[in-house]
C-alpha cells in the first residue's frame, strides 16, 4: 500500500457479521508491520446502540448495545471517530495490534492510553 491511501478496518464478529468499520490512513506499510492513523472526524460505521449511547452519554445504553453485540443483534450506523488521535501497529503475520491513543496537550499531543488488541485467528490482512 502507498502511503497517506484509506483503508477500512473491519472487526467481525464470530457469527462472521461486521460489528465496526473504521477509516484509517496508512503511514507506513513496512516488512515489520502495516502503521495506520485515524484523527477525529475520520468515518466509521458502528452499532446502532453503540452510537447513541455515545451521542446520549447513556451509560444503560452503552451495556445494552454490549448486550446485543455479544448476541449477535446489531444494526451498523454511520459515525465519526472522535476524542482522540489513533495510531495503529499491526504486523503482518501477528494475531494482535498495537493501539496508541493521543489526545491534544497544549500545542501538541500525549499519549492517554495504549491497547493491544487480541485478533481471532486467522486473522486475513487489513
Amino acid at each position: 500500500m502507498r502511503s497517506f491511501e484509506t483503508v477500512v478496518r473491519r472487526d467481525v464478529h464470530r457469527s462472521g457479521r461486521v460489528w465496526c468499520e473504521q477509516a484509517l490512513r496508512v503511514l507506513a506499510d513496512i516488512d515489520e508491520a502495516l502503521v495506520t492513523a485515524c484523527a477525529p472526524g475520520a468515518e466509521a460505521r458502528w452499532p446502532a446502540l453503540y452510537a447513541k449511547a455515545r451521542d446520549d452519554g447513556d451509560r444503560s445504553v452503552r451495556t445494552e448495545a454490549f448486550e446485543a453485540m455479544a448476541t449477535g443483534r446489531w444494526e451498523l450506523a454511520d459515525a465519526v471517530w472522535q476524542e482522540t488521535d489513533l495510531l495503529l501497529w499491526k504486523p503482518p503475520a501477528a494475531w494482535f495490534s498495537m493501539n496508541a491513543f493521543f489526545v491534544p496537550d497544549g500545542a501538541g499531543r500525549r499519549l492517554r492510553n495504549e491497547l493491544v488488541r487480541q485478533l481471532r485467528a486467522p486473522h486475513p490482512p487489513y
